[in-house]
């Protein structure tokens, strides 16, 4: 059998990619190093893994934050109502600053 035939026909079919990765390189601090480590050994996977995890949820929790906030601010003005659109008004300032009203960190002038 002639040799090139023999390694042409071995070849493995080439993989398929459901979407494309990017290999990127980043600096975390120390202390974040830390808790994704903490993170990859709770749950058995690696670090990039781990990275990679955390930051599709942060990503996933952003998303959610800023359609909160669309929903609010799209209520306020949609309402006509002067009590509820106080009521409402409320529910967008806890959309824009989160738990910084609910504590008391900022207070009405």
């Amino acid at each position: 059998m002639n040799y090139t035939l023999a390694v042409q026909t071995r070849r493995k079919p080439a993989a398929k990619r459901t979407r494309a990765s990017v290999r990127q390189s980043v600096t975390i601090p120390a202390q974040l190093a830390r808790e994704v480590r903490r993170v990859a050994k709770e749950r058995k996977i690696t670090m990039s893994r781990a990275m990679v995890t955390l930051a599709e949820r942060g990503v996933e929790a952003e998303a959610a934050a800023r359609a909160t906030l669309t929903a609010a601010y799209e209520e306020f003005m949609a309402e006509g109502d002067p009590a509820k659109k106080s009521e409402v008004g409320e529910d967008l300032i806890r959309a824009i600053f989160g738990e910084a009203v609910r504590n008391g960190a900022i207070k009405n002038r």
